[in-house]
């Protein structure tokens, strides 16, 4: 499936993703994403950007595991808040957008 890009706030986002069953929070669980990234399939990506400051952009995943689990990853844009899952999670939506 393509990625499918939406540019919303991130509460709308959630709220959005929520209503498409998207419930699961894989940020308590990020740890499992670096070490089997191939288990994931990122199915929505939303985007918001802030008006002046970087700190405030953030993209929201809408994530489906192999296991069918449904959820979201939030992360922030900022170099000092990205983690080795978000990561890995814009790598696989930039490798899904090639395909």
């Amino acid at each position: 499936m393509k990625n499918i890009y939406h540019y919303a706030s991130v509460s709308k986002a959630l709220d959005e993703l929520n209503e498409l069953g998207f419930t699961y929070d894989f940020n308590l669980h990020e740890e499992d994403i670096p070490k089997n990234p191939d288990k994931y399939e990122i199915v929505h990506v939303y985007r918001y950007e802030g008006n002046s400051n970087p700190d405030d952009e953030a993209v929201v995943f809408g994530i489906k595991s192999r296991s069918g689990k449904k959820g979201v990853f939030v992360t922030g844009f900022a170099a000092n808040s990205v983690s080795e899952a978000a990561e890995v999670l814009i790598k696989l939506s930039i490798q899904n957008r090639n395909k």
